[in-house]
């Protein structure tokens, strides 16, 4: 899998790039452990709750909670094109916590437990990156 390289793009190694590439397809993966039945993420060869090696992904539903965020307002290039946006940590429903970006949604209007939905963000450079957006606000839905 060929990643853009710059400041804004991850160094895929052995362990992440199928991740990585799952979601240059839009779907979005977490570790499934098959001897706890645990998930987690990020993604590596074994099971962070009980060290089994037989690990292997499995697609998220999309559905997430915001559990806490920050508001960006000044940054370095070249991530100041954005300015502002939210930074956000969010739990998936399978249970794994996953630093995102919230989109489409005003700073005054973002709660802990807001339900997000999965969405993709395609970048210029066509590579896709993980975003959320409140679930009323998702793809095809009306507010």
């Amino acid at each position: 899998m060929d990643i853009p390289s710059g400041p804004d793009r991850p160094i895929a190694d052995t362990d992440s790039e199928a991740w990585w590439a799952a979601v240059q397809d839009r779907r979005l993966m977490v570790n499934a452990c098959v001897t706890c039945g645990r998930k987690s993420l990020y993604v590596r060869p074994f099971c962070p709750h009980c060290w089994s090696e037989d690990v292997a992904l499995t697609a998220a539903s999309g559905r997430a909670r915001l559990y806490t965020w920050t508001v960006i307002h000044q940054n370095a290039a070249p991530f100041d094109t954005r300015t502002p946006y939210v930074v956000a940590m969010v739990d998936l429903e399978e249970g794994p916590r996953l630093m995102t970006v919230v989109e489409e949604c005003p700073a005054d209007q973002l709660k802990a437990d807001l339900i997000l939905n999965l969405n993709f963000r395609e970048d210029e450079d066509g590579f896709s990156v993980p975003v959320f957006r409140p679930a009323a606000r998702s793809a095809g839905e009306e507010q």
